[in-house]
């Protein structure tokens, strides 16, 4: 277990391994990868389960208090992850940053837990059509999260506004997610409602970021198979909530 997080924490190559620990680089690539595997499956419904109706209730108020953006349930972004060159893929892995990646999409809370994911996309494909083709994206959309009824917003007379996600200008409108409005010509009440849902959205970029810097082999370029790298994704974010759970206090990130 230690060779592994220490694979994940620092983002040491398998053969910067090899020298430390003294073993054969296919033996130390098994053990990542059976550990990677053991932590999502044993972990994933403890530090990630699925949200019921008071869960998303309660992600709703800690966003309120957190940014004043009300029946919010959650900031969605997509992340990069560099990847070597795969054998036949083509551009298919090839992003706009101009390396080849596989895309991290998270939902996140206000305390910068990952609510839910989607890894493995291709990072050639934009964040939108990642998400709407997603399983988490279908199910949303089919309204199958059990999201609670609409609500009246704090300091409103009617009409009752629907819980929805909050995300960038990179992925559509729709009764479910809010982006913003179009940043030529605003007039000021849409150019303050874009700040007020900028507050929320930052949640899951430092997130993101938090994730990456303490997992640092996000931050290198992952040198193995994509259905490989998806388990080390996984593995990172499993950790990155149970960090967040068990250490909810800590200052520093």
């Amino acid at each position: 277990m230690f060779l592994s997080y220490r694979f994940l924490a620092t983002g040491n190559s398998f053969v910067s391994l090899h020298l430390e620990f003294l073993l054969g680089v296919s033996i130390i690539f098994q053990i990542v990868r059976q550990t990677c595997d053991l932590i999502w499956q044993r972990l994933r419904v403890a530090v990630m389960p699925e949200p019921k109706a008071g869960d998303w209730i309660r992600i709703a108020e800690g966003f309120y208090v957190a940014a004043q953006f009300p029946n919010c349930t959650g900031a969605l972004d997509g992340k990069h992850i560099s990847v070597k060159r795969l054998p036949h893929s083509g551009s298919q892995y090839y992003n706009y940053k101009q390396y080849f990646a596989v895309v991290l999409m998270a939902l996140a809370d206000s305390t910068y837990k990952f609510i839910i994911v989607d890894i493995g996309a291709y990072g050639s494909t934009e964040d939108a059509r990642i998400f709407s083709t997603s399983r988490m994206g279908e199910r949303l959309q089919d309204n199958q999260f059990a999201l609670p009824k609409a609500r009246l917003l704090p300091g409103s007379a009617g009409p009752p506004a629907a819980f929805v996600i909050v995300a960038d200008e990179g992925f559509a409108l729709t009764p479910r997610v809010m982006r913003p409005f179009p940043r030529r010509n605003l007039v000021d009440h849409k150019h303050m409602f874009n700040y007020w849902l900028s507050r929320a959205c930052r949640y899951v970029e430092c997130a993101l970021g938090i994730l990456s810097h303490k997992w640092r082999i996000l931050l290198s370029s992952l040198q193995m198979a994509s259905e490989n790298a998806t388990l080390v994704i996984q593995a990172c974010v499993i950790l990155h909530n149970f960090v967040r759970i068990h250490d909810a206090h800590s200052k520093v990130d």
